[in-house]
């Protein structure tokens, strides 16, 4: 099941949750970049539509320039509520190929599409030229229909409600491609 989201000056879900790949097709088709930009507000509203997902499984993808200058919602609270989904936020970030100097919202782009991406264990495919579209999301369908899943649980789980890192190690990785999520929260007490 997919739905899509649509974002300028504010963010609003353009078409809600359909099994019919051709109608989020259709309405990207039609898609207009004008005015400001309110991403945050964007990756709030789908974390908070993808709850009604049938699906044990999520994945949100995020195809921007990484910039944001009209949210409600702070980067803060955002990676907060980014951190406690069970979802995978992959990233296709499309960039301008020439050296132009870009408005400062516009600068940390990068850094904030990929901090999204690696909270979640999901990755950022940065694109120079919308050519290049096709093959970074060919990637992230190769790679979430190949995963393996482990999981960990902490011998000592203290009910703080707190944020507890994870490091993963693997020893000869071998062409294996490694992602995983830099914590959890313990449940409150």
């Amino acid at each position: 099941e997919f739905f899509l989201v649509n974002f300028a000056s504010t963010a609003e879900v353009a078409v809600p949750f359909t099994t019919n790949g051709a109608e989020i097709q259709n309405r990207l088709m039609y898609a207009t970049t004008k005015g400001k930009t309110a991403l945050l507000d964007a990756v709030y509203l789908a974390l908070e539509t993808m709850k009604d997902a049938r699906n044990p499984h999520k994945a949100l993808l995020i195809i921007s320039d990484g910039g944001d200058n009209d949210s409600r919602y702070t980067e803060t609270e955002v990676r907060r509520a980014v951190r406690e989904t069970g979802m995978w936020i992959y990233a296709i970030g499309v960039y301008g190929s020439e050296a132009v100097t870009l408005p400062e919202e516009e600068r940390g782009g990068p850094k904030l599409l990929m901090d999204l991406a690696e909270e979640t264990g999901g990755r950022h495919f940065a694109v120079y030229k919308l050519a290049g579209l096709p093959a970074a999301a060919g990637k992230i369908a190769l790679e979430l229909r190949n995963q393996y899943l482990l999981g960990y649980r902490p011998n000592n789980v203290e009910p703080d409600g707190k944020f507890h890192k994870v490091q993963v190690k693997l020893v000869d990785a071998g062409n294996l491609q490694l992602s995983w999520r830099p914590g959890y929260y313990a449940p409150l007490p």
